[in-house]
């Protein structure tokens, strides 16, 4: 359904704007009103998204909209009645379809919302109350900015809304309790009450209990050879008898843990690499505590990539090493890059490899509902109490963007039929989060989210102007169509920003999964030309890029095999002046330090 604002046509609903006197208040922000009399660290505390201000908002729109939310109301009826007619004539064994298409839902997996009328009755219901739902924020003349929020909440209520998450709207869980005489729901209830209690009232993901870092996970072997007030520098043991003369300086992001990279043997990006002969070295950062509110991205900058760069060519003894980002940390990394050309150093960098990394914040994608300049100083005053934003508040801001995947696809599984949540490498990681640094990450929002100076050209750090275009280094780039995080049509826009030659690849999969992507049967990519007139925007390169059956990181491989050097005896583990410390994956991934 869709909102159709046309002056000119009659509307049947009797109280419609253009008949009647504006309503009182109508051209006063009630929203502004009520948030003046509110202390300004309160709201920053309570509502630091400005939830509470949207759905004001959100309000006042629909009551001054008042011809809109009629027709939402009427298409909404006409759709109602159009569906009881179709499902009551299922229960006469018609096969008659449905007005509201049915997508692809793990909610609605089980076969009776197909085979009996009443719950496929009951399911176009509900997917026609969440379709009104956007057109009741539409019809509100929202803002851009708070539209994408109400657009946001709808979602949330929605997925609230939803008859899975009750007893009776979920065949599958009544199954289930027949089946095992009761007990699953008793046992449903306990995990929601424990969920309540320890899990902020959200159902858990993942079980834990067989996916430990250093174990299951962040398996891959090695030693910490570096360790300062900021980072762990990890230098995995060699696999084959020669490696690559280069070695690769990976930089994770500090968002979250570095072992998305090194998930779980097999799913490990870092091991593909380590057993393809190279010599591996990982950036693994401290949790952030009240201790480090003044460490700003600089400090990231000098104590993190730049001190492990001096690090890795102190052990191995190479010129050149091939620099790898993921996400923020490919961000970092770029950064680091132009910083060594800055000061005539960047013959130190062979090359760059940046994985779901944006440079463009132009676009940055739904993330962007959560970014605007009053809502950075709202969290910098909730920042300010503190020293750092918790990781809760970050994990949970991420969760709201996939509110369907990641919280109400476990209500039904979770608290009603009883059962165990999945045992899965990535929620693991998912919910091993970490805080940030105040000054760091409101520097991080402001300069790039708000300013979008790197991409501009008017970057400064360390004393330094950091110009994109100076990167002459070869670059591959990796991008995920489905990322919701950084938007692969937005990451191929580095490709014009940088000064060498880039080459570009689009994974399927999303912001995690696209980089998790080992081979296998459900591995595919995108690789085409870029540079010059060869692809002029993301949509016609994608049109001329040939897909392949395959995991991207065996083109990587290939490319970066070819940016390796000759072949050598591999490299001692940590030298002279940095022994090694301790075994891989190090103190600060576990919490300690």
């Amino acid at each position: 359904m869709t909102v159709q604002r046309d002056a000119a046509q009659p509307s049947s609903i009797p109280w419609d704007r253009g008949g009647v006197p504006a309503l009182p208040g109508a051209n006063v922000d009630l929203a502004t009103t009520l948030e003046s009399v509110v202390p300004a660290d309160l709201l920053a505390e309570v509502d630091p998204a400005l939830w509470g201000r949207t759905v004001v908002q959100l309000a006042q729109g629909l009551l001054t909209h008042p011809a809109d939310v009629g027709r939402v109301a009427a298409s909404h009826a006409a759709l109602a009645t159009r569906i009881g007619t179709a499902a009551l004539a299922r229960v006469f064994g018609s096969s008659a379809d449905g007005p509201v298409p049915v997508e692809k839902d793990g909610r609605f997996s089980d076969t009776t919302w197909e085979e009996n009328p009443v719950y496929w009755g009951l399911r176009q219901q509900y997917l026609a109350l969440v379709g009104t739902l956007h057109d009741l924020v539409d019809a509100a003349g929202l803002d851009e900015s708070s539209r994408e929020r109400a657009s946001m909440l709808a979602d949330v209520l929605g997925s609230v809304l939803s008859p899975t998450n009750v007893l009776p709207g979920n065949p599958s869980a009544l199954k289930r309790a027949f089946e095992t005489g009761g007990s699953s729901v008793v046992a449903g209830f306990r995990q929601f009450l424990d969920d309540l209690a320890t899990n902020q009232g959200r159902p858990q993901q993942v079980d834990r209990t067989n996916l430990r870092v250093g174990q299951e996970l962040a398996a891959t072997p090695g030693k910490v050879v570096y360790r300062n007030r900021l980072m762990e520098l990890i230098q995995f043991e060699p696999q084959t008898d020669e490696v690559h003369e280069i070695p690769i300086l990976v930089s994770p992001p500090w968002i979250n843990k570095y072992y998305i990279m090194d998930l779980s043997p097999g799913r490990s990006l870092l091991e593909w690499a380590v057993q393809a002969g190279h010599t591996v070295f990982v950036i693994s950062y401290r949790d952030p505590d009240e201790s480090m509110a003044d460490t700003g991205l600089d400090d990231y900058l000098e104590l993190g990539n730049l001190s492990a760069l001096d690090v890795v060519q102190d052990i191995t003894g190479a010129e050149k090493v091939n620099l790898v980002g993921l996400c923020l940390g490919g961000l970092m990394a770029t950064i680091a890059t132009a910083m060594l050309h800055a000061r005539g150093q960047g013959d130190r960098i062979n090359s760059l490899t940046l994985t779901n990394t944006l440079l463009d914040y132009s676009d940055p994608g739904p993330v962007s509902s959560f970014v605007d300049p009053e809502i950075v100083e709202r969290l910098e005053r909730k920042m300010a109490k503190t020293g750092y934003l918790p990781a809760e508040s970050m994990a949970s801001t991420f969760d709201l963007l996939r509110a369907n995947d990641l919280i109400f696809n476990y209500v039904g599984p979770n608290w009603l039929e009883g059962r165990t949540p999945p045992a899965f490498d990535i929620l693991a990681w998912n919910n091993d989060s970490t805080r940030m640094p105040a000054k760091m990450h409101a520097f991080y929002l402001r300069h790039f989210y708000l300013e979008n100076e790197l991409s501009r050209g008017e970057l400064e750090l360390l004393g330094e102007h950091l110009s994109l275009k100076s990167i002459t280094n070869d670059t591959f780039i990796v991008a995920a169509i489905n990322d919701h995080i950084a938007p692969w049509r937005t990451s191929f826009q580095s490709t014009s920003l940088l000064g060498g030659d880039v080459t570009f690849t689009l994974s399927n999969g999303g912001h995690i999964a696209g980089v998790v992507n080992p081979p296998g049967k459900k591995a595919k990519y995108w690789l085409g030309t870029v540079g010059g007139d060869a692809a002029p925007d993301a949509d016609t390169w994608l049109q001329r890029a040939s897909e392949v059956k395959a995991s991207w990181w065996e083109p990587w491989r290939d490319w970066m095999g070819e940016r390796g050097g000759g072949m050598r005896t591999p490299p001692p583990t940590g030298s002279d002046a940095y022994p090694p410390l301790g075994d891989a994956p190090g103190s600060y991934v576990l919490g300690n330090g």
